[in-house]
């Protein structure tokens, strides 16, 4: 018999994130903003940690953690802040200062962190409705998707920094199926649908797992993001992929590598699992992840540090795994539990063991969102509603199961 609710205490402890780490300076220029991590950089706010600031207050207005009033006033002030933010072509930078809202030192300007910037601003216009929503569509509007295509190759830039240009592209598949979609979507700025045909799509599979489209260093973050807001449930897009299922396969295949792996880590061998971009003993890094991996670019990275996140972003996916290893977690390892729930990751197989002190304000939000979207739906329900979100993933070939299989 359970004595604890692990879902509802993280929930909480994420909600809480959201509301302590930010900016709640009625006159200061950047209310609203959130602290990309804590304790650590204190000044830095991070845009995506906004994005999923924003999707908080909606969880915490359900369940009663935040009056409705207080919520709506907090929405309102950080819809404000965001239309007088620095922007170019509609588009913000990563990183930013938590009080004046500038640029935080050299960041570029991101079309990922401005994608979950945005959804989460749908997703508290289509929850509280009036002026928020009007705020809402003013800042997803401007937003020049077309701009930051490359032309020659059909393909999103990877980033861009004002004193150089673009750079990059999102030539694979990762966590921004999201971009497709509300690029796609936009009636003043769209881009094409065919632009999510475009990446390469490279299928493999992990020992006796199916194949599935996986991502090059096999990160699960990857397999989450643009799942916490857009609901692919019985889907699948005009070439046939099921891009929940695919999720589903990645988790399996992560969460297997690491049994495999046992004998080798302490950490796997103690129930550890869930390989994704993190905190480490060696500072963060963003190529931790298992097979199948090592498209073109990088192969993942494993030293024995597993973020929490990993399971609790995935309960949507194995929820009986990811719940049971969240319990484990807590009960076998409280070094891992602070005042925000569990901290960013931890390692058995250095020496003493390592556990992380910070909070990261994208892993407390990935956090957050799929556990609603296990215990509820309540992000999909409200997100889903958006007519722009129903247009862009119509315009890029997505559609229910059921109609691709009698097309």
């Amino acid at each position: 018999m359970r004595v604890f609710d692990i879902l509802e205490m993280e929930s909480k402890g994420c909600f809480d994130f959201f509301c302590n780490e930010a900016n709640w300076n009625p006159k200061s220029a950047g209310f609203g903003l959130i602290r990309d991590r804590a304790p650590g950089s204190p000044q830095v706010a991070s845009i995506a940690s906004v994005g999923f600031g924003l999707s908080a207050l909606v969880i915490g207005c359900h369940r009663g953690w935040i009056s409705h009033e207080k919520a709506y006033e907090r929405a309102y002030g950080t819809l404000e802040t965001l239309l007088k933010l620095e922007t170019i072509h509609g588009f913000y930078f990563h990183f930013i200062d938590v009080d004046s809202g500038t640029r935080f030192r050299n960041s570029e300007v991101s079309v990922i962190d401005t994608a979950i910037l945005i959804c989460g601003v749908l997703t508290v216009g289509e929850y509280f409705g009036n002026d928020i929503k009007e705020l809402a569509e003013k800042i997803y509007l401007r937003v020049e998707w077309d701009w930051y295509v490359d032309r020659k190759t059909s393909l999103f830039y990877m980033g861009y920094l004002p004193e150089e240009g673009h750079f990059g592209s999102w030539d694979f598949y990762a966590e921004q199926l999201m971009m497709y979609f509300l690029g796609a979507g936009s009636p003043k700025f769209p881009t094409s649908g065919e632009l999510m045909y475009k990446f390469e799509r490279h299928h493999d599979a992990y020992g006796s797992g199916s194949s599935f489209v996986y991502t090059p260093v096999g990160s699960l973050f990857t397999y989450q993001f643009s799942h916490a807001w857009f609901d692919l449930r019985n889907t699948a897009d005009r070439s046939g992929i099921d891009w929940y299922v695919n999720s589903i396969e990645a988790v399996k295949a992560n969460r297997q590598y690491c049994l495999d792996n046992n004998d080798s880590s302490k950490t796997y061998g103690a129930g550890g699992w869930g390989l994704s971009a993190c905190d480490g003993p060696k500072g963060y890094i963003g190529d931790y992840g298992t097979l199948p991996s090592g498209v073109h670019l990088r192969k993942h990275y494993t030293d024995g540090t597993v973020p929490p996140y990993g399971a609790a972003g995935s309960v949507v996916f194995m929820p009986k795994e990811c719940i049971e290893t969240l319990e484990l977690y807590y009960s076998c390892f409280p070094q891992c539990w602070g005042e925000y729930g569990f901290k960013d990751a931890f390692n058995l197989d250095v020496s003493p063991a390592w556990f992380g002190n910070d909070f990261i304000g994208i892993d407390k939000g990935i956090s957050l969102l799929m556990i609603e979207n296990h215990r509820s739906g309540l992000i999909w329900d409200v997100f889903m509603k958006n007519k722009y979100v129903k247009q862009g993933m119509e315009k890029c070939g997505i559609r229910q199961l059921s109609e691709v299989l009698t097309a």
